[in-house]
């Protein structure tokens, strides 16, 4: 039925397996109407797929599978299209983030059982692309990974405006009364124009870009909006690659090395991405053995500019940045600059220098160049240090405000983001420019899932008297579409009695991010009577997924993954029942 070339293709287990066992493999495939010829032993390709209407972001996968299906079909292999979950931010309650790693197990366990010699994974939402990475390194099988590409660029009154960042601008007019309800009702449906992720560089931009920079995506492909054909047919190139990746067995872990990883992180800051790359490439490293730490997102970045002006940190969309020339044009950028491994592989085969080389700018004003940057080297993702965040915090320095940079206020502290929202537009709210906002309980295990909480609006009193920033504290995220002084993933967190949970009212916050240091101004005796007092607090699941993800997340530092997930469990074919 095969030649000895394809019988030791993992695929062929089932489909090549004889008697009762290949029957029941092959006939019941055969109900689709696939002819026996398909079963010849050409690579089997899983097409995995997110589309789901609850994740706007991923909602027009199911025509992007096509195109990868074409693909495969054309290189010779056999495309067999399976769904995911999907971890939509912009509606699951608590936060997506909740899910990832839930995501993360259900893409390995489902590549893994299935006769597969390869796989496509199709994302667009901010989490999404990180857990499918996740679970295909755990697996360790030919992957490529396609993004949805981002929405259209928004337009209101004659202006671009920008997904999550325009939500937190229009909130804050609606608040001053700049804006009227009607004015915001109608501004919230010019955000949206297309199909696609964010159009910012939020999470889900920067995470396609961490995608492409790993070498896990095509190159130039990261950009592309989601309704220009050209991303359909990235996503048929992709389909025609993984056949050939199969037969070169060019695997994930070949491509997720040190490198790889050191090449993301100066990628990120290059291109002004979220902080939660942070914890994404922490925990897909954790996945494939490397050693990565929050410090290398500090010492890695020291030396790189900021390129790519785009919104939250500029004024440009991720439309503007593609037709500019793209992530291979800011890559090209670096490696004239001696800031990336060029030698390291990529899904094509060919190296960063190589697929780099005829890269070419065609935006000047958004794709700045290394010697007349957007925003000077060491002005990307900061990690600080000091008593209130023994293992590490991170503020994104592109999207803050430089005067708050160095600052020292009085805590106001709030035990939730609940309790703050609650309060916000009291105007008898016991705060002002000085105060530095402290919003605890929102952590990994707190909340649960660490939502993009982080960026509360200002109190509504101090925005009426034209206050603009002020400094926030929190154990939480930050959607990547959003902006401020906000220093964001304390750990430990305060659930877990990191010293965010000691923090009162009145008590002296130092911020000196050019130091790299987040302190309590309060000495040690005092800090120790406080813990001695504290007691944990009482634990919200005792059953369910929350119940095994508060039992098992790790702290932010350590990418907020589930412990017993990290390294690779491989691609071992399962045992035959039949």
């Amino acid at each position: 039925m095969t030649d000895g070339r394809r019988t030791s293709r993992r695929s062929q287990a089932w489909f090549g397996a004889q008697g009762r066992s290949g029957m029941v493999y092959r006939s019941w495939m055969r109900n689709q109407g696939l002819g026996h010829e398909v079963f010849d032993g050409r690579p089997v390709i899983g097409v995995a797929t997110s589309a789901s209407e609850l994740a706007p972001c991923n909602a027009h996968l199911t025509q992007v599978a096509e195109a990868v299906k074409r693909g495969v079909w054309q290189a010779g292999g056999l495309p067999l299209q399976f769904p995911t979950m999907a971890t939509g931010e912009t509606l699951m309650r608590p936060t997506a983030m909740l899910y990832r790693n839930l995501m993360a197990m259900e893409v390995e366990e489902l590549i893994r059982a299935n006769p597969l010699d390869g796989v496509v994974l199709l994302s667009g939402c901010d989490k999404t692309t990180p857990a499918m990475l996740m679970g295909a390194a755990s697996v360790d099988l030919p992957a490529v990974m396609v993004t949805g590409g981002p929405m259209l660029n928004g337009k209101y009154r004659g202006q671009d405006v920008g997904s999550g960042t325009h939500v937190w601008k229009f909130e804050e007019d609606l608040k001053t009364g700049r804006m009227t309800e009607e004015e915001c009702f109608f501004a919230e449906g010019c955000m949206a124009r297309s199909h696609g992720h964010c159009m910012t560089m939020g999470t889900a931009s920067t995470m396609a870009c961490m995608a492409e920079a790993l070498g896990m995506q095509l190159p130039g492909s990261a950009a592309w909006p989601a309704v220009d054909s050209r991303r359909m047919e990235t996503a048929q190139a992709a389909g025609q690659r993984i056949v050939t990746m199969v037969e070169e067995e060019l695997r994930p872990s070949w491509i997720l090395t040190r490198e790889a990883f050191e090449n993301a992180i100066r990628v990120n800051a290059a291109i002004g991405g979220s902080t939660n790359a942070v914890i994404h490439l922490i925990a897909l490293a954790g996945r494939v053995g490397v050693e990565l730490g929050l410090r290398d997102f500090d010492d890695l970045v020291r030396a790189v500019p900021t390129l790519v002006d785009l919104m939250p940190s500029g004024k440009y969309l991720m439309e503007d940045f593609c037709y500019a020339g793209g992530l291979p044009a800011v890559m090209a950028e670096l490696l004239g600059g001696k800031l990336l491994h060029g030698e390291q592989i990529t899904v094509n085969g060919r190296t960063i220098a190589e697929n780099t080389e005829s890269a070419e700018r065609f935006g000047p004003d958004v794709i700045t160049r290394l010697d007349a940057p957007f925003q000077p080297a060491g002005t990307g993702i900061a990690v600080l240090h000091g008593n209130l965040c023994p293992d590490g915090a991170v503020i994104k320095q592109s999207a803050a405000s430089p005067h708050l940079l160095t600052h020292r206020g009085p805590a106001r502290v709030f035990d939730s983001p609940e309790a703050y929202h609650e309060v916000a537009d009291d105007p008898d709210l016991d705060v002002d420019k000085n105060t530095v906002i402290v919003i605890r309980n929102a952590g990994p295990k707190g909340y649960p899932g660490m939502p993009e909480v982080s960026n509360v609006p200002l109190p509504t009193k101090l925005l009426k008297a034209g206050v603009k920033d002020m400094v926030r504290v929190c154990d939480g995220r930050m959607s990547g579409t959003g902006y401020g002084t906000v220093v964001l993933h304390v750990a430990p967190e305060a659930a877990v009695g990191g010293p965010l949970a000691l923090v009162r009212d009145g008590d002296l916050v130092v911020l000196d991010v050019p130091n790299r240091v987040l302190r309590l101004d309060v000495d040690d005796a005092e800090l120790t009577r406080r813990r001695q007092a504290w007691t944990a607090p009482a634990e919200r699941h005792t059953s369910g997924y929350a119940w095994l993800y508060t039992q098992n997340v790790e702290q932010a530092d350590r990418g907020a993954d589930f412990g017993f997930l990290r390294g690779s469990r491989g691609h071992e074919v399962p045992r035959d029942s039949h």
